[in-house]
């Protein structure tokens, strides 16, 4: 069955304003269903989580939801989702807390593809317990992450090991289960940045080998809120630095403060709209996500191929990284003309990309690239369209006459 984007289009409200959105790896527009969802959540009586009474008792209800939605989202156990206001808070109270145990000699291994994200809460956990620091490199020509150089790096004094599932300068995706193989091999942990691969197509939490994976839902059509998710068991070894009053039973101690009971709701219509993508698709909720984001996955793959071959087409183009797998995310250049000018001329036309390093922060400084401006990015999500990267197509020829960059 082919994906009917233009059924799929109709449940983003934001699309009728016209405006071209190639900015899916900075936060996609939201599903229709997910505004609905958090209005409902705002107009109903909601109190603090109680079992003393009904609108305490919804509380409780919405946070139980979206644990459930997200663990159907990525093969997990509902118990083992912890729920906070970024990838990045969450990120940092996970280095902080299994940082208190490092010492000296202690070893983690980051790589430089990484969103920062996933790099500096890991450093900076490191340097406070006078651990080091080990770094994985990318190649520069085609942006893959080789596996086969974590047997080199991982050693029996490596605590963990921070890798990202999908690159959002990139798009490149490694192999992160055979990097996961390797670092368990060595008694180390992994945790997995899934905030740029998760949008684009099944994730399994065990197939990965990630002891911790973390999304931002914002990135698949949801609302500004992040989940990070491993073995309830995983977290019940852990102490994180918490207030004595609340609660210490697992996940909630790992999260600070009274949740956005609201954005909860949208969180799990999120994950009920990926479920959607597909209609044919039958089973639980789990599977019928699964069978969405394959049929959306094929579908922005098409899209992507259709951008990728354009801008190959184009001297006046350069493209960083080809890798063999990837998201579709793709960083370029227009030959003569600053990152950040590209992006506002476009702006301008009606098209959304994002410039700068867009916090891949090792990636571009290792390119060379960060302090002359970083580079363009286009994303394709499952609501863009062929028509869409024609029309950016034309719109960077149009750019490159203008500003007489045909040649370089």
């Amino acid at each position: 069955m082919a994906f009917d984007v233009a059924r799929v289009r109709a449940l983003y409200p934001a699309l009728g304003e016209g405006f071209v959105h190639f900015d899916g790896a900075g936060g996609t527009q939201t599903a229709a269903p997910v505004i609905e969802a958090v209005a409902g959540a705002m107009r109903a009586a909601t109190g603090n989580r109680s079992t003393a009474f009904a609108p305490g008792r919804r509380a409780l209800e919405l946070v139980a939801g979206a644990r459930a939605a997200v663990a159907d989202l990525l093969g997990a156990d509902p118990s083992g989702v912890v729920l906070g206001p970024s990838a990045t808070a969450l990120t940092y109270t996970l280095a902080r807390t299994l940082g208190a145990a490092w010492r000296p000699g202690d070893e983690v291994v980051v790589s430089r593809l990484d969103h920062d994200a996933n790099v500096r809460p890991w450093v900076q956990a490191a340097e406070a317990a006078g651990a080091t620091v080990r770094w994985a490199e990318f190649d520069p020509d085609t942006a893959e992450l080789p596996a086969g150089q974590y047997a080199d790096l991982v050693t029996d004094r490596t605590r963990l090991v921070a890798v990202t599932a999908g690159s959002n300068a990139t798009g490149t995706a490694p192999d992160v289960a055979a990097i996961a193989k390797t670092a368990h091999a060595a008694g180390a942990l992994v945790c997995v940045d899934g905030v740029h691969s998760v949008p684009h197509g099944p994730t399994d939490l065990a197939s990965l080998g990630a002891d911790f994976l973390v999304t931002s839902a914002y990135k698949w059509s949801g609302p500004h809120l992040a989940a990070m998710v491993a073995d309830p068991a995983r977290w019940e070894s852990l102490r994180p630095a918490k207030l004595i009053p609340s609660a210490d039973a697992v996940p909630d101690r790992f999260e600070y403060g009274t949740p956005s009971f609201p954005l909860l709701a949208g969180v799990t219509a999120a994950v009920d709209h990926l479920a959607s993508l597909d209609p044919a698709a039958g089973g639980d909720r789990r599977e019928r996500v699964r069978a969405g984001l394959a049929a959306a996955q094929a579908h922005e793959e098409a899209v992507f191929d259709r951008l990728l071959a354009g801008l190959a087409a184009r001297s006046f183009v350069t493209v960083y990284g080809a890798p063999a797998r990837r998201c579709p995310t793709v960083s370029f250049r227009v030959a003569g003309q600053a990152p950040a000018r590209t992006a506002a001329a476009l702006g301008e036309a009606g098209i959304c990309l994002s410039s700068g390093d867009y916090y891949a922060y090792e990636y571009f400084r290792a390119m060379g690239l960060r302090d002359s401006g970083g580079a363009v990015r286009a994303s394709v999500y499952h609501y863009n369209t062929v028509d869409e990267v024609d029309r950016l197509l034309a719109e960077l020829d149009r750019l490159a006459g203008t500003e007489g960059t045909m040649v370089r």
